[in-house]
């Protein structure tokens, strides 16, 4: 079944490729949606209390120990959900966006969107590490052509930024993927199966090189500061629907790694490492809070927001305790949901307006209130407004993060502060305010926007008022991954929902 989910995208990407063009976009929707129900029939499938499932392990070589493995946990199946949901929500949002680019315009787009969701869902699911790395390396491929095909004026240059920062993360990658077949090799028969590699016993020394190597290559692609500076060039460049599938999906594989190999195959070195990459975390939250009140680009602005929420899951992977990796996991989906509908409904603005810079911008919400009140809810996930999914996960962090140590989270906690503030005056600036006559008669949303964005709206609102669905699957995942760790968590326990554990007193 995962075999089928991962390569469903890249074999319609072909097909989209090789397609006419008067068909070529239904073809890719039609691709996306089948992949949407190959995914939920594989969470239907999935037994939240039984680790990793639905595996596939085959041979691939045998020298080196290499396999072609999948396979799904909670946190997996979690982040291959929010791509499956993401990618045809994007081609409805972008439906015309593309159709005037030269170089195979919207069937260009469709293709190479197809094929960044098919490597990312083999990240996801891949149980082997070199092949992850090679899944991983290849996602820049259809990134870069989708950054550097399609959106405004400098993307070439935006995308050539990307590209280099993630191919210097790589060489380090690659660099901890041969020691690790070095070490193994020393054990016995080498391996690169993560069952394998989490109970080795790799040395201290050895250990945390090794890590180093897996954490920078993660730094940047989640991004962390200071190796962040490739994301608001590239999201103030690229399209909306680009920066969507970029931000919410691709970037996710950074603190997907870090919890899976960081944590997974080097618990002794994270341990290590964790005071300065808490360091590192809080600065990421204050620092893109900052930066991104001052910025006049909507898309820039709402590319180092990223910086910031990245900063707040990392910094619930590294506090080390249930309620912060199960915030982290949590805040990683709901990330992904409401930046979603943010970039989504900026899209819109700017094909209206033409512009995406703020001080050109006021008077909308008068004449477009459905597009100034979605752009208001998708702000308000981003800020953490009770009631919206993103605050369960920023509380969580935040407990975690006092739990850590009284400084962490009152630094963290300023990072919600500045979150009120550049959203808010965000909307000010580009809803508020006279409606200058060019504005006058501009069209609201329609029914094909307004339906890409309203599924991202309804799971803004369910999860912010019931998250036990994300938190049932997350959790197990995260008792696993503490023990293996070797972590003492006191803590109380975040409560799985009634219906999969039953009621008892011990979770509460």
């Amino acid at each position: 079944m995962l075999s089928t989910l991962v390569w469903l995208p890249l074999v319609g990407a072909v097909g989209v490729a090789v397609a006419p063009r008067s068909v070529s976009k239904m073809l890719g929707m039609g691709v996306a949606v089948a992949t949407l129900v190959v995914g939920i029939v594989a969470a239907i499938s999935y037994d939240v209390d039984e680790g990793m499932q639905l595996e596939e392990t085959y041979t691939w070589i045998e020298a080196f120990g290499v396999h072609y493995a999948l396979g799904l946990d909670g946190l997996g199946l979690l982040l291959v959900l929010l791509t499956v949901a993401l990618v045809p929500l994007v081609l409805a949002a972008e439906w015309f966006a593309a159709d005037d680019v030269d170089g195979g315009g919207a069937r260009a787009f469709v293709a190479w969107a197809l094929a960044l969701e098919s490597l990312s869902l083999a990240v996801f699911c891949a149980t082997d590490v070199f092949l992850f790395y090679v899944v991983f390396e290849a996602t820049l491929i259809p990134a870069y052509f989708l950054i550097g095909g399609f959106g405004r004026v400098g993307r070439g240059a935006a995308a050539m930024k990307f590209l280099m920062f993630q191919f210097a993360g790589g060489l380090v990658l690659l660099a901890s993927v041969i020691g690790l077949y070095v070490v193994s090799a020393e054990e016995g028969e080498p391996s690169y199966l993560l069952s394998d590699l989490m109970a080795l016993d790799i040395g201290t020394d050895a250990g945390r090189w090794l890590f180093l190597g897996f954490f920078i290559a993660f730094a940047i692609k989640a991004p962390l500061f200071p190796l962040h500076t490739w994301l608001a060039d590239t999201t103030e460049k690229a399209t909306p629907g680009t920066s969507v599938l970029l931000v919410c999906v691709l970037d996710k594989i950074g603190t997907f790694g870090m919890l899976r190999f960081c944590l997974g195959i080097f618990p002794e070195a994270s341990e290590w490492a964790t005071p300065v990459v808490i360091v590192l975390a809080l600065i990421s939250i204050v620092y893109g809070a900052l930066v991104a009140i001052g910025q006049d680009d909507v898309l820039r602005l709402i590319g180092l927001t990223s910086l910031s929420h990245f900063g707040f899951i990392t910094l619930g992977i590294f506090a080390m305790s249930s309620q912060g990796s199960s915030g982290a996991v949590l805040y990683m989906v709901n990330h992904g949901i409401g930046t979603a509908a943010l970039f989504l409904t900026a899209g819109f603005l700017y094909h209206r307006r033409g512009t995406m810079l703020i001080s050109e911008m006021g008077g909308l919400e008068k004449v477009t209130p459905i597009l100034a009140g979605l752009f208001l809810v998708a702000g308000l996930a981003t800020l953490g407004l009770p009631g919206l999914s993103p605050f369960v996960s920023e509380f969580l962090v935040l407990v975690s993060a006092f739990d850590y140590a009284w400084w962490a989270g009152a630094i963290a906690v300023t990072g919600i502060v500045l979150a009120a503030i550049y959203v808010l005056w965000l909307y000010q600036r580009t809803m508020t305010g006279p409606t200058p006559p060019e504005v006058e008669g501009t069209a609201d949303l329609g029914a094909r926007e307004v339906g890409a964005v309203a599924p991202l709206m309804v799971a803004l609102v369910f999860f912010g008022f019931y998250p036990a669905p994300l938190l049932d699957v997350a959790n197990p995942f995260v008792d696993d991954l503490l023990a293996h760790v070797g972590v003492d968590d006191d803590g109380p326990d975040v409560p799985p929902g009634d219906e999969a554990h039953g009621e008892t007193e011990g979770d509460y």
